[in-house]
């Protein structure tokens, strides 16, 4: 049969209920169901412009059959790519979490950090150090280690920074259990 307008219309009045419920029972949703039987409906509508379709349901249901085949696959490739991506954060988190379980806050301040530190600061020069400690272990805001150290506070500011780069330095191997301990200074 040769398509035209009345024609279409009859098959499509005849045929598209039933493709509909056909490809939703596999798709499970009534927008993509409808999408792929409107673009099946087209297909069909230009082959019949093309040539004569003698068995218009099974040519039509072949098609639908194709499309909802086509739909699944890539909603299984998307999935299959989603549950990737999923296992791999999951797996990250768990990493993660074991990490932060198992960390100790004592070890952070440990007697061999503690040590690195001493030594490192004893090799800063006295102005430095003393900034450092002051700022550090004392709590004394900028200006007033100024006036101590007979320096302004940019000065301050510069001895600050040449000791925790020091530091950084030395404790290059601990450095990701104490970034927090330097973002907080």
């Amino acid at each position: 049969m040769y398509a035209d307008s009345n024609s279409f219309n009859k098959i499509y009045t005849e045929y598209y209920r039933k493709s509909f419920l056909f490809v939703k029972s596999y798709v499970h949703d009534d927008f993509i169901a409808k999408d792929l039987v409107s673009e099946a409906m087209i297909k069909l509508w230009k082959r019949m412009n093309q040539e004569p379709v003698d068995q218009i349901q099974p040519y039509l249901f072949t098609i639908l059959k194709n499309s909802a085949l086509d739909y699944l696959k890539h909603e299984a490739i998307k999935n299959t790519v989603h549950h990737a991506i999923t296992e791999r954060l999951n797996r990250e988190l768990d990493i993660r979490i074991s990490i932060l379980q198992s960390t100790d806050p004592n070890e952070i301040f440990s007697s061999e950090i503690q040590e690195i530190v001493r030594n490192t600061l004893i090799s800063l020069p006295e102005k430095t150090r003393r900034a450092f400690e002051m700022s550090r272990y004392l709590d004394k805001p900028n200006k007033e280690i100024a006036e101590v150290l007979g320096v302004t506070v940019k000065g301050v500011d510069y001895h600050m920074s040449v000791a925790i780069r020091e530091l950084r330095i030395a404790l290059k191997d601990y450095l990701s259990l104490l970034i927090c301990f330097f973002h907080f200074f």
